[in-house]
């Protein structure tokens, strides 16, 4: 029992772990991914994606994915190219997202960005709680995508149709500290 538990109940915390992905646990992500991304590919600014081949972190409860965010980091920084909870409201999404922000100031990244869509609103809200912006729309990018991914379906998030593609950005700052 962990000081956030009522009394005589075993915190399910305890068997949680965050982790960056490692060779290992490309078989769970492929799967997982395949499970809540229509397919193993994602799409974003009109590229395909291969995130159980990215890096990224991970939360498990009992040996089993909860919480998965994958990147691409490069020259221009980091994109998060998926992210996903399976326990709302439990912090995952914002603990994996800082994990991903703290990990693009230690390579170096100047910003970190994702896309979403516009049907997204929840997710929209989110991201601007952590201090993304919205910085553009590529209008009917969606629409283009659905040639390359056919299993991108036509109307998401309670039946809005989805059609473009909103990026959002959060500049990252070095640490005071920093000898960067």
């Amino acid at each position: 029992m962990c000081g956030w538990c009522a009394v005589g109940v075993v915190c399910k915390m305890l068997t949680m772990s965050r982790a960056e992905i490692s060779d290992d646990d490309r078989a769970d992500v492929g799967a997982f991914i395949e499970k809540f991304w229509q397919g193993r590919a994602v799409m974003s600014r009109g590229k395909k994606f291969f995130p159980h081949e990215e890096e990224g972190f991970l939360d498990r409860r009992d040996g089993e994915i909860v919480g998965l965010l994958t990147y691409h980091a490069g020259e221009d920084g980091m994109e998060i190219l998926t992210l996903n909870s399976t326990i709302a409201g439990a912090g995952i999404g914002t603990a994996l997202i800082l994990s991903a922000i703290e990990k693009a100031r230690e390579l170096g990244c100047a910003r970190t960005w994702l896309t979403t869509t516009n049907d997204r609103l929840r997710a929209i809200g989110f991201y601007q709680r952590v201090g993304f912006r919205m910085v553009a729309i590529n209008l009917g990018v969606v629409d283009k995508a659905r040639k390359s991914k056919p299993e991108i379906p036509e109307a998401g998030e309670r039946g809005v149709p989805i059609h473009d593609e909103i990026v959002m950005e959060l500049t990252i700052k070095p640490y005071l500290d920093s000898e960067k």
